[in-house]
């Protein structure tokens, strides 16, 4: 088969996850492959010297695909084969004539807190000065502690974690995934788990996109399908479809595979954490959209479009 080429975009952790896809495609389909990095809108915005925050749409619909646009342009295009993307800044929408023939083995899905002095999130003092850019991780973190100050921060992993060492920041949260990932592990302070803080909609795992024509390439790269995690991720991202994900909704949603059923948990937040809904479903794991679909109608039952109202957004509007 021929050399693959394989888009990312340029951070250490997007390049790292290009090169864990390419590895495994070596070993096994002995297919060899090459990294092309592109620069996309999110990667301007991240490093933009402007005070406008850099919010995190819906857990997924991230200003409409703005960490992954140029990359599908590019795969659209036929200067890349397929493109590696973090699930959670993949749109609920693709593109006509791509596809993810893969979804890999999901990393840790969870949040976590960094902070100076070893503090966890009951041992911050009163006002600690929290980056995090991610409503969701914002409203979530507000919710358990209102007396918080929450900055914006943005930047790659390792940017965050040194303006945490200057003296910007007493704490920051970012996804165990990307910490993991870059061998950063031993500076987390506290693991986030999901009844402190529901992590983003498809956190932790990678998908793989290739175009619909290129048949060899989608059958090359499906031999790194994990049938677990596309379930999980199929089932959180049914529960952003059914809010209209693109509406800048704080939501965590986590899947989990036990046997042979699927438990979800998802929470919709008003931005300054004040108000909140919370559910759960589970069903067979071969009905993974079903159980998020029914989830999320369940939330909107239960109040969420009330709270997306009270955060002047609607149901249906996207955005």
């Amino acid at each position: 088969m021929k050399r693959l080429r394989i888009g990312s975009r340029g951070s250490a952790l997007a390049v790292w996850q290009a090169n864990f896809v390419a590895e495994r495609l070596r070993e096994a389909a002995g297919v060899e492959c090459e990294i092309v990095r592109i620069r996309t809108s999110g990667d301007h915005l991240q490093t933009a010297s402007v005070t406008k925050p850099l919010p995190e749409y819906s857990a997924g619909n991230v200003a409409k695909g703005i960490f992954i646009k140029e990359l599908e342009d590019a795969l659209l295009a036929g200067s890349i084969d397929l493109a590696v993307h973090s699930m959670k800044d993949v749109p609920t929408e693709t593109p006509s004539g791509l596809a993810f023939p893969a979804i890999t083995q999901r990393e840790d899905p969870r949040d976590c807190l960094i902070s100076r002095g070893g503090r966890t999130m009951k041992t911050l003092p009163y006002g600690a000065r929290v980056g995090t850019s991610s409503l969701r991780r914002q409203a979530q973190l507000r919710h358990r502690r209102p007396d918080l100050e929450i900055a914006d921060l943005r930047g790659n992993v390792d940017t965050r974690i040194k303006k945490l060492e200057s003296g910007d920041f007493d704490a920051i949260v970012l996804a165990m995934a990307g910490v993991n990932r870059l061998g950063l592990e031993g500076k987390i302070t506290q693991v986030l788990d999901e009844e402190v803080m529901l992590p983003a909609v498809g956190q932790g795992a990678l998908g793989i996109e290739t175009r619909v024509n290129d048949a060899e390439t989608e059958r090359v790269a499906a031999t790194l399908d994990h049938a677990e995690t596309r379930a999980c991720i199929s089932a959180e991202r049914a529960v952003l479809r059914k809010l209209q994900g693109g509406c800048q909704i704080p939501l965590g949603a986590l899947a989990h595979v036990r046997g042979e059923t699927l438990h979800l948990e998802a929470a919709v937040f008003s931005p300054r954490g004040s108000a909140h809904v919370q559910s759960s479903d589970e069903g067979p794991v071969t009905e993974a959209a079903a159980v998020g679909e029914r989830l999320g109608a369940s939330l909107i039952e239960a109040g969420a479009d009330d709270i997306l109202r009270m955060a002047g957004r609607s149901i249906g509007q996207g955005s």
